[in-house]
């Protein structure tokens, strides 16, 4: 199948991905079409075809972007010593590196559903894997006694909810900095583990 003219696969493949990526933070996934992002990219909506199959893996593609980037950022962030350094550590890195991707985080927690059964699999084996991450912090302040924490999951589920929260009413320039932010957000995950 021949390429339209005056496209070029490293710019064209790109603005398929950030159009799709705003198109499915604006609308939802359901809600869009394959000729809506055609249009957005301005291709005819058959030449989408010719970088990427369909629809499901154009959202998986975004998601599994997002949670690659966000393993290989987590991974090069500082790791301290310490439960308490590290979770604060943790906490702080979730708010700016989400706080910088709003589209991204809502589509990688809005849009779960509305992957297949293995593309999801393959999404909740990444997330996993940060979960993981912030579990792992949290046994190790439960074994240094700085932490009272009854069920190491739970309590991971809920911190990580609670800091993905800020992505749905933060706003720069508003009545808060982000480091304002990071410091009350810091203070209420120490407090609801605390020993």
């Amino acid at each position: 199948m021949a390429r339209t003219q005056g496209s070029h696969s490293d710019i064209t493949g790109p603005r398929i991905m950030d159009a799709a990526l705003r198109l499915f933070a604006q609308n939802g996934y359901a809600a869009v079409s394959m000729r809506q992002i055609a249009g957005a990219v301005g291709v005819q909506a058959g030449a989408l075809y010719n970088y990427i199959p369909d629809k499901q893996t154009l959202l998986l593609t975004l998601m599994q972007r997002h949670m690659d980037d966000l393993l290989s950022a987590v991974a090069d962030h500082p790791r301290p010593e310490g439960a308490m350094n590290r979770l604060e550590a943790f906490t702080r890195f979730h708010i700016r590196f989400h706080s910088e991707r709003p589209d991204e985080v809502f589509i990688a927690y809005m849009e779960l559903r509305n992957l297949n059964p293995e593309n999801f699999a393959t999404i909740e084996g990444l997330r996993g894997r940060y979960e993981n991450m912030l579990e792992e912090i949290l046994r190790q302040g439960v074994e240094e006694g700085v932490f009272a924490v009854p069920d190491p999951k739970i309590a991971t589920l809920a911190v990580i909810a609670m800091l993905t929260g800020v992505n749905t009413w933060y706003r720069s320039g508003g009545r808060l900095s982000l480091p304002e932010v990071e410091e009350i957000y810091w203070d209420m995950v120490r407090k609801s583990v605390a020993a």
